[in-house]
């Protein structure tokens, strides 16, 4: 078993090839950190909604971003801080408007497979 770290070592494994796959396949506990956090931020549905209107419609200003989300436009700056702390938006000045584009792959990727949904009222 040599993929599995020192401290647990000393368990015995039903089966040593199939535990070291599974280590290989967890990777360095920091990328998964890394992408837990990833997925922190798609977990609440504001933020998930502003990424989705950023990645698809981006660059994009914070008021537009408020009446595409219907969020109001000081929760919409709170939640780009956020974005933008994690690395996941970028800003950029356009004249006097401030407009934001998804800046962290990754997170494109993940966002890239979910549909728009039809909008009904």
């Amino acid at each position: 078993m040599h993929l599995v770290p020192e401290e647990r070592a000393h368990r015995r494994p039903i089966d040593e090839h199939t535990v070291c796959a599974a280590v290989a396949g967890i990777g360095d506990p920091s990328d998964v950190r890394s992408w837990a956090a990833r997925f922190a931020l798609l977990a609440e549905p504001g933020r998930l909604a502003v990424l989705l209107a950023v990645h698809r419609a981006g660059p994009i200003a914070v008021s537009d971003l408020a009446i595409a989300t219907g969020i109001s436009e000081t929760a919409v700056s709170q939640t780009l801080r956020i974005l933008r702390t994690s690395g996941t938006v970028t800003a950029a000045k356009d004249g006097r408007v401030v407009r934001y584009r998804l800046a962290d792959p990754a997170v494109a990727a993940l966002l890239d497979p979910i549909p728009a949904l039809p909008h009904t009222e």
